[in-house]
């Protein structure tokens, strides 16, 4: 698929099949609910990025530091597009259903649950220094579509490479550090959207030296003897990698320039990359993107997803002390001493029509000495993951409370589903999180989805036979999302896409 324009897919990360109302209600033994409206799956839609993310003028230009702060809109696609390579813009696939989206979508999340997995077990067997998830005073805000990268996030920003910049759509991840991107010239490379970096066309391409302690940072590092050039691997659990040179480059937010940043240029990158030209990683380790920034930005991000079916407004993703919304509550981040990468938080138990679950103590979600267990705040994976015996608890919970619906038969990963067909609204009981100081109220969208086009709809969270629990991105939804690495603390703004 290399050389002319060619279509190449985009899953959607973040499908939402759905749009809800919400209104708390307690009924007279106390269980409380909240309605539910409900609409079919919709039909694929268009998106066109704006065409002046790859038409920055070099005079137009700033270098972020002080206290400068500027803001971009961001976008995000919910159903199967296709990306012409000569375009800036999303067209339909008409050969896809939503009920294939969907199936597909949950065939990357069990690939990125697998992948997170991979990651937790290996650092745990590891030596201290392989701790990367990533194997191997301003603000401002990027544009984000949701999209494919199975097994390694998927959520795409647009983002400007070097000096002039050249725009390349890059997959943002939390469950990552290392920033990588596909360069010229090519060993094997797979297919992406826009031509691939060539760093010899780039006047603020830098190699990093060997030795250097830039190069030592890194889990896994070579040394080119012909040109001592600092290597680089980067692999995943899904068994994809990328190998090339390390170096330093300027990235372009559209108008904004963030200066050497350390990103792996990969002329050797096999897998399931499909689509983008890199991936940006936004995890907690030494080389990811906030941390390198985290001077600059204060160490805080934050991103809010949205429904595009409930609202026009963009998805966005923001670093900066702009980042942090008022209205956010706040849990500690907890350290895993074994890996530095991901954002561990403790929960504490689950409510379910105002009642805490019986039986879905701390101690299920305990992060151990060994690095294993714990739960982690993941933006790339869909479905929430609990232990076994919290996840049994909850459903069960849910079901009893829920005895009203009509329960339909399960559907490939949910065992908990229900036949809302004919109808427009349900009453369902709420469920709550409860964090270390923080309680995470979800809308009922966040936990009932529809899985067809028929009007079955299934409880959004699912069982592991794994120690770690991962909060994903549909209990995220609506949710303002702030990471503040400075204070040690996530936080949880509810309808924080306004």
């Amino acid at each position: 698929m290399e050389g002319k324009a060619k279509k190449i897919l985009l899953f959607s990360f973040f499908t939402i099949f759905f749009f809800s109302t919400v209104t708390v209600t307690s009924t007279s033994n106390s269980l409380q609910s909240q309605t539910l409206v409900l609409n079919s799956l919709p039909n694929p839609s268009t998106f066109s990025w704006p065409q002046s993310d790859a038409q920055t003028n070099l005079n137009d230009l700033t270098q972020t530091n002080g206290e400068s702060s500027f803001s971009l809109d961001l976008h995000h696609v919910d159903t199967l597009v296709s990306i012409t390579k000569n375009l800036d813009s999303l067209s339909l696939n008409e050969t896809q259903t939503s009920e294939s989206l969907f199936n597909l979508r949950l065939q990357r999340d069990s690939l990125r649950v697998k992948n997170l997995n991979s990651i937790v077990e290996s650092a745990a067997r590891a030596p201290p220094r392989n701790r990367s998830g990533a194997r191997g005073r301003g603000s401002f805000s990027s544009s984000v579509i949701s999209g494919l990268a199975q097994g390694s996030g998927e959520y795409f920003t647009r983002i400007g490479v070097g000096t002039p910049p050249k725009y390349v759509y890059m997959v943002l991840d939390t469950g990552s550090d290392v920033l990588w991107l596909q360069c010229a010239p090519c060993k094997k490379c797979y297919s992406q959207t826009d031509p691939i970096f060539d760093p010899r066309k780039s006047r603020s391409y830098s190699k990093v030296p060997c030795g250097s302690p830039m190069c030592r940072t890194l889990e896994s590092s070579g040394c080119s003897t012909k040109t001592q050039t600092c290597l680089y691997q980067v692999a995943y659990g899904d068994g994809s990698f990328t190998v090339g040179e390390f170096s330093t480059e300027t990235l372009t937010f559209r108008g904004s320039r963030v200066g050497q940043v350390a990103l792996g240029c990969g002329h050797d990158n096999e897998g399931l990359f499909v689509g983008a030209g890199g991936l940006m990683g936004l995890g907690r380790g030494r080389l990811s993107f906030p941390t390198q920034t985290s001077r600059r930005f204060n160490g805080k991000f934050s991103y809010c997803l949205v429904d595009r079916s409930t609202s026009s407004k963009p998805s966005s993703m923001v670093f900066g002390d702009a980042a942090v919304s008022r209205t956010a509550r706040f849990t500690p981040l907890i350290k895993n001493p074994m890996l530095d990468t991901f954002y561990y938080a403790e929960l504490l138990g689950i409510s379910v029509g105002g009642l805490r679950v019986p039986g879905i103590a701390p101690s299920l979600f305990k992060l151990d000495e060994a690095g294993n267990g714990g739960v982690i705040i993941d933006s790339g994976t869909s479905v929430t993951r609990l232990t076994r015996p919290a996840y049994i608890r909850l459903r069960d919970a849910f079901r009893v409370r829920a005895s009203g619906l009509k329960r339909a038969a399960d559907f490939s990963l949910f065992d908990t589903c229900f036949d809302l067909s004919g109808m427009k609204e349900v009453k369902v009981p709420t469920v709550v999180l409860h964090f270390r100081g923080a309680d995470m109220s979800l809308p009922a969208s966040n936990y009932l989805i529809p899985v067809d086009s028929s009007g079955t709809f299934c409880f959004a969270f699912a069982g592991t036979m794994n120690k770690l629990t991962i909060i994903g991105n549909i209990q995220q939804q609506g949710f303002r999302v702030v990471y503040d690495l400075a204070g040690s603390r996530v936080g949880f703004a509810p309808r924080g896409c306004a």
